[in-house]
């Protein structure tokens, strides 16, 4: 099984490049849908790690496939500027799976 990367910069994607991690970088919503449809398309592919700024691009597809996908993983993580609101979304994660307010 292996880890994705789908970033907004190619800093990042450099970075995970070195450890080993393939990835793309993608800038607008139609770009980090694609590059989630095909690795979610990809059986080899077990955890999606996605920069904080893609994330923000495709909210609801990310959320539909963890509540309805049992793979990939979808990480999101911190891109090279920060994390800026990872509890937050965490918080309303939880909220919208299971109802529960933080």
């Amino acid at each position: 099984m292996k880890f994705f990367l789908i970033s907004d910069n190619i800093d990042t994607k450099m970075g995970m490049r070195i450890a080993g991690i393939e990835g793309v970088v993608a800038h607008t919503a139609d770009e980090v849908s694609k590059a989630l449809s095909d690795a979610v398309a990809d059986k080899n592919i077990a955890v999606v790690l996605i920069t904080e700024i893609c994330a923000k691009l495709c909210t609801d597809k990310i959320y539909d496939i963890k509540l309805n996908l049992r793979r990939p993983l979808i990480v999101e993580i911190p891109d090279r500027h920060g994390s800026k609101g990872i509890s937050e979304a965490i918080s309303r994660y939880i909220e919208e799976s299971i109802g529960i307010k933080l």
